[in-house]
């Protein structure tokens, strides 16, 4: 049985549009974090978690001031790919755990008015099992040690998100279930693939594959993000409306990004995007 505020966020799913938080990355890049507060890992965001949990908090607090429902922890790269670039893999479950608690003390600062959602988030890593980049054993683990340091953190659901390779994804599905096993307790696993302008994964694999396959895996939610606009989702998500069995989640960056002296740029506008996601 879920627990009672994970069953709450399914059950606010099935019945109206629940609001998610916005991007993390291009608000840290905003808020100009130093290479100190990175540890001398520059881009390595998971470590504002332990170095700068007041930036972290900040921008959850944004988001929830701006009417969200549900933020995302900073843990996207909480994981043996990522954190194996920066020679710090040993620091998965301490970063995880982190973000979480992190998010936890804010959404709970904002409940006084209605129930607020901590979204704990998988990101895929660069290292795909499908190409032999890293063995799927290795990848499953390590997203074992993330699951259990977001749930003990006090994350409402698990968020595997910007899906590239369906084994990734399975790996981190897997993982999510043997840490609430170990542990005890039952989240929702919400799954999010990436749909490239190719009209594929990045491995080839079309939407309709990615529904049978993950939805077969017992999750609770599928759906799309990242990698293209509102308008390059659109038939994909048709796609979703008709043949998935599950709720659906969406959440789209401002446009295909644009690549600058800065970083990241999404060219779509606030009020282009509001509009695309009404």
């Amino acid at each position: 049985m879920k627990t009672p505020r994970s069953q709450a966020l399914l059950d606010a799913i099935s019945s109206r549009v629940v609001i998610a938080d916005g991007a993390m990355g291009t608000m840290i890049q905003e808020a100009a974090p130093t290479l100190d507060d990175f540890q001398g890992h520059e881009g390595c965001n998971e470590i504002l978690n332990a170095t700068r949990p007041e930036l972290i908090a900040s921008i959850h607090k944004q988001y929830l001031q701006s009417g969200a429902d549900a933020i995302e922890t900073n843990t996207f790269g909480a994981n043996f790919a990522n954190l194996a670039e920066y020679s710090i893999v040993e620091r998965v479950y301490e970063l995880a755990r982190a973000g979480a608690e992190i998010a936890r003390q804010v959404a709970d600062d904002f409940s006084h008015d209605k129930q607020r959602w901590v979204l704990g988030s998988l990101g895929p890593g660069t290292k795909l099992p499908t190409l032999g980049h890293e063995k799927y054993s290795v990848l499953r683990d390590h997203y074992e040690l993330a699951a259990k340091g977001l749930i003990d953190g006090g994350a409402d659901a698990i968020m595997i998100e910007t899906v590239q390779d369906l084994l990734q994804a399975k790996a981190a599905i897997v993982g999510s279930k043997r840490a609430m096993k170990a542990l005890g307790i039952e989240l929702a696993i919400l799954v999010s693939v990436t749909i490239e302008t190719t009209g594929t994964m990045l491995l080839g694999s079309e939407i309709g594959a990615a529904v049978t396959a993950i939805s077969a895996l017992g999750v609770d939610s599928i759906g799309l993000n990242c990698a293209t606009g509102p308008a390059e989702m659109s038939e994909h998500l048709r796609y979703l409306s008709r043949h998935s069995s599950l709720p659906i989640l969406c959440l789209p960056n401002a446009g295909l990004p644009i690549l600058g002296p800065h970083g990241a740029h999404y060219p779509l506008t606030p009020n282009e995007l509001g509009s695309a996601h009404a």
